[in-house]
Parts: structure tokens; sequence; C-alpha cells
């Protein structure tokens, strides 16, 4: 009598681990779904409406950049943490307007999981260094693009554009025009890109 009682409570235990098991499995794969089309759609509101995601997205470009100190990397020296690369230029007046708060996204941010990477589209290195001392941005890293064709390589139809990579390289989402990056929407969308891949 004792052996079906037994074989009962075990097929009941059974049913309640899987049952846990498959709920886990659902949140959890609500939570970190790779970088699918949707995967941060719910975070384009606000300064981030124009936030969206590319099906076919180009690759991210591979050409060079220059560093402040003259020194050549590529993006895909930053694999390893997000990234929110912005082409911009001193000529472009919504570029200039925006700047201040990809600086401040990336005083707030920044971190060996996250770096705002914004790369002048500039003639001269000088033009990029100049505006930066005038406006007192501090805390983005300056990069040039030489070739002045790693936006155009980024599928951009004007400046500025920005593109959020995650941690391997793979576009999640753009932004074509300016927006406020200090905003609540703009913090709140890359904590989310941040703790998802």
């Amino acid at each position: 009598m004792r052996k079906p009682q037994l074989k009962l409570a075990h097929a009941v235990i059974a049913m309640i681990v899987i049952g846990a098991g498959a709920v886990a499995w659902t949140i959890g794969g609500a939570f970190f779904s790779g970088p699918g089309p949707a995967a941060l759609s719910s975070f384009a509101v606000g300064e981030m409406r124009a936030f969206r995601t590319a099906a076919g997205a180009p690759a991210q470009p591979r050409g060079p950049v220059l560093t402040a100190d003259n020194r050549e990397i590529t993006l895909a020296d930053k694999r390893g943490k997000v990234i929110l690369v912005n082409f911009w230029a001193t000529w472009c007046p919504p570029c200039v307007v925006e700047m201040p708060a990809l600086d401040a996204l990336q005083a707030r941010l920044g971190s060996d999981r996250f770096e705002v990477v914004a790369i002048s589209m500039d003639r001269r290195i000088e033009d990029a260094e100049a505006f930066y001392a005038e406006r007192g941005l501090e805390h983005l890293a300056l990069y040039f693009d030489p070739n002045m064709n790693m936006g155009f390589a980024a599928g951009a139809r004007g400046l500025p554009l920005s593109v959020l990579y995650d941690s391997q390289g793979r576009e999640i989402g753009r932004l074509d025009g300016d927006a406020d990056w200090a905003s609540p929407e703009a913090i709140a969308l890359m904590e989310a890109a941040i703790a998802r891949f």
C-alpha cells in the first residue's frame, strides 16, 4: 500500500519541478532574449522614440579610427562592451546640439561594460579637438575618421547617426538624427542594453 503512495508523491514532485522549470525558462527567455529585432523596442519612447532596429543592418564598420594621441584602432577593439557609436561633425548643427548630452551619458554610464564612441567626420582632427575644448567635453574620448567613410559604411544617410552595438559587435539598433542622450529614456535604454547584451 505504501508503494503506490510513494510513486504518486514522486510524480507530484516531478510535475512541480518541471512546471517551475518551464516558468523559469519562459521568464528568463523573455528577459534575456538575444539581440532580436524587438529586443529593446519597449524602450523606444520619449527622447528615444526614433530608436529602431534594422533587419539586415550593415555589419559593424571595420575601418580604422584615430584616437586623440594618434593611435589607430578599430571598433572591434571595443569588443566585450556595449558601445553607442555616434557619427558627428562640427559643421553639423544637430550634432553640435547633442554632444554635451553624449558627454553626460558617458559620464554617467561609462565603464568596462559600456562606452560612447563619438567618431568625428570632420576634415581635420584639430577641428574636433578645438570643439571639445570650447564645449568642455571631458568624458568623451576623441575619435576621428581620417578616411571620412565610417559613417557611410554604417549606413548613415546623414549626420548625426548613433548606432548601438552589443558586446560582440552586432547591431542592436540605431537612431538617425539628434536626441537628448542624457534623458531618462536614453539612460533606461542604455541600461537595458548593458544588462541584456
